[in-house]
């Protein structure tokens, strides 16, 4: 899904209790996420709920990044969810050249989500470009 996407359908959505139960619906359709990820090294800092959340290269395209993560959190799983659609299965390069910093203003959710789920979802873009862009690192040094 790309950001316009995302923001048409939230557009579509008529009031905020409607748009509340599209991102936690985006959460409950989230991949099962495996015991063995719920660890301290996975946990997303910055977040109040707990969120874990791990960085694989598919087999069947290792251009790519494959997120997964879940949260203890009904909101925040659904934030992930948006996270997940905008940034997993592309490539570092790809990751790092999607510009979401105005995300929260297109979606109308700066004035619907308290400052500690925006830092939160800040915390999640951040940890994807880290990883993101130590891919492209990585991938430098051995060109």
């Amino acid at each position: 899904m790309t950001l316009e996407e995302l923001v048409d359908n939230f557009e579509f959505l008529d009031s905020w209790e409607e748009r509340y139960s599209y991102i936690i619906d985006l959460g409950r359709k989230l991949p099962p996420f495996p015991e063995e990820h719920r660890t301290d090294e996975n946990k997303v800092r910055g977040c109040i709920s707990q969120v874990w959340m791990v960085a694989e290269t598919p087999e069947d395209n290792p251009e790519v990044i494959r997120f997964v993560a879940d949260s203890d959190a009904a909101i925040v799983k659904g934030l992930i969810g948006i996270v997940l659609m905008l940034y997993s299965e592309r490539t570092p390069q790809d990751i790092l050249a999607l510009k979401t910093e105005d995300l929260f203003t297109k979606l109308g959710l700066e004035s619907h989500l308290s400052v500690n789920r925006r830092n939160g979802f800040q915390a999640m873009l951040d940890k994807i470009k880290t990883i993101a862009a130590e891919r492209v690192q990585g991938d430098s040094l051995q060109a």
